[in-house]
């Protein structure tokens, strides 16, 4: 790796401070940063072209001030094209289009460490390509909780024969993502999503809440719904995280989150980037289903 400029598929992409540490508790270089972006291409483009990314950039790391960034900077390579998107009140935003993996070393240079993906791909921002639950346990609940609300919500989406897929939010909690057809509208999604979340607090209200009052969530895990929804964003699959250690929103086995609840032990289900290359080479993209032919909502209905 250069210390100017990186070659990517013929176009040289100025880099600067590759020796800088952004994650001081392990060493994690900006460089470090680059590579594993790099690394995860293949598996994350797919799951990004056609969609809006939204950018979180730590420019000192985790420890230093953050920023969301949405629009499209300006200054941006010419070949880094857009995808315009107009909110419901009329709001225009050009989000970068993060096509190929010449935007995502330029994007990680400018220490955006964390990409949020919308629901939609385009050229349809109307209807998801996935319903997306965010299980988000509230101390002192932690990451076993989540994960044993995971397994509930699994067995329930899974009678009903929808196919489920899960990964770590590379923090405390899980997401689980279920694939649709492209029928659906986000208001549906979103109202059968809560339906979903409601029923779950019903079966197990000493561990579950589906309010997003923080006064409501503690010692729970609250399963956030409101996420699918035509104007938010969630944290990619395989994207780094912001946090003291570089964690990453890594696809994970149905085995390793029942493994975490037999063992109480939460180690497995956090992922960091070091840990991504073995992963791949085993696993390959256990969010893959997510790009698929998808399933209908109505399944969900009976």
């Amino acid at each position: 790796m250069a210390d100017d400029r990186i070659e990517v598929d013929g176009r040289e992409i100025p880099v600067s401070n590759l020796d800088k540490v952004l994650y001081p508790e392990t060493g994690f270089t900006k460089g470090d940063v680059i590579e594993h972006y790099r690394r995860v291409a293949p598996v994350l483009l797919p799951h990004l072209r056609g969609r809006g990314v939204t950018r979180k950039r730590f420019p000192d790391g985790p420890d230093g001030t953050s920023f969301y960034e949405k629009n499209c900077p300006k200054h941006r390579p010419p070949w880094v094209p857009v995808v315009d998107f107009t909110t419901s009140n009329g709001t225009e935003i050009a989000f970068c289009a993060v096509e190929d993996e010449a935007a995502l070393v330029w994007l990680a240079n400018l220490a955006a460490l964390e990409l949020h993906a919308q629901l939609w791909r385009l050229p349809d921002t109307d209807h998801p390509t996935h319903l997306v639950f965010d299980l988000d346990p509230g101390p002192p609940a932690g990451h076993v909780a989540a994960a044993e609300v995971a397994l509930v919500l699994r067995d329930a989406l899974e009678a009903t024969g929808m196919e489920v897929v899960v990964k770590s939010s590379g923090g405390k909690g899980l997401h689980l993502g279920v694939p649709l057809d492209g029928s659906a509208t986000f208001d549906e999604a979103k109202s059968v999503a809560q339906a979903i979340a409601e029923a779950l607090e019903r079966q197990m209200p000493g561990q579950v809440t589906s309010v997003m009052a923080k006064a409501k969530r503690k010692g729970k895990v609250f399963i956030d719904w409101s996420q699918n929804d035509r104007h938010k964003s969630t944290v990619a699959v395989w994207s780094l995280r912001g946090r003291s250690r570089p964690t990453v929103s890594a696809p994970l086995t149905w085995d390793e989150v029942a493994d975490a609840v037999r063992r109480d032990d939460p180690g497995g289900l956090l992922v960091e980037a070091p840990q991504i290359p073995d992963r791949l080479r085993q696993l390959g993209d256990l969010w893959a289903p997510i790009e698929g032919p998808g399933q209908p909502l109505a399944r969900l209905l009976r």
